[in-house]
């Protein structure tokens, strides 16, 4: 059964096909530690954790990708505006450093409570200066980038397909009409970027480059990233909707104007969570964070489930009334009990697993995945989809590690290790051995959780 996937590119659903047959090249655009990540950026995790998920369950060896941005990223998008991470490192009395590392740590946290899958690779900007600087020289050799005063700048003019991912009316984008940019510092046209910027003697975070001491400009770090670890064209790139019209149409023209190769395949994005009418928002401190609610006394998993209660391209709105009932349905769901197992016919299972794994095969509707679960109430056919909502229900009900053979405790920590390595084949092996010793096999947020399957 093909997976299918809505392309932005394109602006249709397409079966998706990878470049090299069984494996998935994937990047997403991870967080400026310069605060705590919002749960309007973790439901953004969240789907590309399912979308992640549902790549392995259909057979596709996942390589993931993800970035942490720790300098660069300005305040306003038109690249202006104090750096994000030097603001924050004032706000707190800390180094840049050290604030990146305190809400570097605080997102890996937040992943872990999710259980948001790690991803492969996680690469710090600050660590890949000297690739962006080699991507920068590229540009300015093909063409594609002038110097001026104050930055290297990507002219957007000399690239014609600037406007394909937005659909952008690059003629209604004119400085001082009220479009998305303005014409600022020494750009030659409202839409053109910096790559590096120069002349900024009070901005701390620097390096040497050939155009003097400066620090990379944000989009350039995911261009310079992406293509290290997954080459100049691969499979899928996720983030946010609000990328789209500035960070990831900025990251296609540098991209493909350096290698002269299409980019990314399959261009993926996240909805909005709302809170009232507003997107969620640091900037206008309008912002929950998962520890606010754990405050609450809400499971951070009830947080996840509700995320899974709407399709990732459509808008999310957030109440805590929502959140309630999330958590109580998922409490329903954990309550199940396996002894009343209602699909025991096998060729019951297999039509009912068959229609839930259509529901999840198109574009992701895990709504209508988790809809159907509940019309089943098959724990069975939970604990198997499990495997990619990831809410942990074999771990939630399962014994204490002291009360498991030793045989089965040591299969256990054998397939943590594998996980850890990412060696996902190893991962399936040992899994399917302990389903064959008669566990339910469950992934939680501390690892490899089983429980005895009822006779």
């Amino acid at each position: 059964m093909m997976l299918r996937l809505y392309n932005t590119l394109s602006r249709s659903i397409e079966e998706f096909v990878p470049l090299e047959p069984g494996k998935a090249g994937m990047y997403c655009c991870g967080p400026t530690v310069y605060n705590y990540a919002h749960i309007g950026n973790l439901r953004t995790y969240v789907f590309e954790d399912i979308l992640r998920r549902t790549l392995r369950f259909n057979g596709f060896t996942p390589f993931h990708v993800m970035n942490i941005t720790d300098v660069g990223h300005l305040e306003s998008d038109a690249d202006e505006g104090e750096d994000k991470m030097e603001k924050g490192a004032r706000r707190e009395g800390l180094d840049v450093w050290q604030l990146a590392r305190k809400y570097e740590q605080a997102w890996l946290d937040d992943m872990a409570r999710l259980n948001i899958e790690r991803p492969e690779v996680i690469c710090r900007a600050t660590e890949h200066v000297q690739d962006m600087i080699e991507l920068v020289e590229r540009l300015l050799e093909r063409g594609y980038a002038y110097a001026a005063n104050d930055a290297i700048y990507f002219d957007t003019s000399k690239f014609s397909d600037y406007a394909k991912l937005a659909r952008l009316d690059l003629r209604g984008l004119q400085a001082g009409a009220g479009g998305r940019v303005q014409l600022t510092g020494e750009k030659r046209h409202p839409n053109d970027f910096a790559l590096w910027f120069t002349n900024r003697p009070r901005h701390i975070m620097q390096w040497e480059s050939p155009w003097g001491r400066g620090y990379p400009g944000w989009h350039i770090e995911c261009s310079a990233m992406s293509m290290k670890y997954l080459g100049p064209t691969f499979d899928i790139h996720c983030g946010g909707v609000d990328h789209i019209p500035v960070h990831h149409t900025n990251e296609i023209a540098q991209s493909e104007g350096a290698t002269g190769q299409p980019f990314v395949r399959y261009w993926l994005h996240g909805e909005w969570l709302l809170i009232g009418s507003e997107k969620m928002s640091k900037s206008t401190e309008n912002f929950l964070t998962l520890a606010s609610l754990a405050e609450k006394g809400f499971d951070p998993l009830a947080y996840r489930y509700l995320c899974l209660q709407a399709h990732y391209r459509s808008e999310l709105r957030f109440t805590l009334d929502a959140l309630e009932a999330a958590q109580n349905g998922l409490r329903r769901v954990y309550s199940a009990s396996p002894e009343r197992e209602t699909l025991n016919d096998p060729s019951a299972f297999a039509d009912a697993r068959a229609e839930v794994l259509a529901a999840l095969n198109d574009d992701l509707n895990v709504p209508q995945v988790v809809g159907l679960l509940n019309r089943y109430g098959s724990h069975r056919l939970w604990l198997e989809f499990d495997h990619v909502l990831g809410l942990d229900i074999a771990g939630r009900t399962a014994p204490d590690r002291g009360e498991l053979p030793a045989e089965v405790a040591a299969l256990i920590e054998r397939r943590n290790a594998a996980r850890r390595e990412r060696n996902w084949a190893e991962s399936d092996r040992l899994r399917d051995e302990l389903i064959a010793m008669g566990y339910e096999v469950g992934d939680g947020p501390t690892g490899t959780t089983v429980r005895k399957r009822p006779v």
